[in-house]
């Protein structure tokens, strides 16, 4: 695939695995889950579940803006909880930076277990026009 392109920035955590930051096919980006890494120091932030997805979310932003995109790109997401129960406390913030006019279609799962036992990940899917 030749128009297969590769974006990494050091504005978001390097990836932990086998993996790239995010995939752009044509105007079509990939964003890999992310977690609640500070992309500085490589550590997990503290605090509570709504902390984490803060942290999560501007990595996601970190990632979309390398490929010249925004959070209003982001056309599907996928949320990745640990506990349910933490459902509006992630939604909550979640909503601040995607809840405008258009907000992206999403998927919201509870997962046996994330990378480095985090209570959060996300994932999206962007248009790139």
């Amino acid at each position: 695939m030749s128009d297969k392109q590769v974006i990494r920035t050091d504005k978001a955590p390097q990836a932990i695995g086998p993996y790239s930051q995010a995939v752009r096919v044509g105007p079509w980006l990939f964003c890999s889950g992310q977690i609640a890494l500070d992309p500085a120091t490589g550590e997990l932030v503290g605090g509570d579940v709504q902390a984490q997805t803060r942290r999560v979310i501007e990595n996601l932003r970190a990632v979309l803006e390398a490929a010249g995109g925004t959070l209003a790109s982001v056309v599907k997401t996928t949320v990745f909880l640990e506990n349910m129960g933490d459902f509006q406390s992630v939604n909550a913030i979640y909503g601040e930076s995607f809840g405008g006019a258009a907000p992206p279609a999403r998927a919201t799962v509870q997962a046996a277990r994330l990378p480095k036992d985090v209570a959060v990940e996300i994932e999206a899917i962007a248009y790139l026009a």
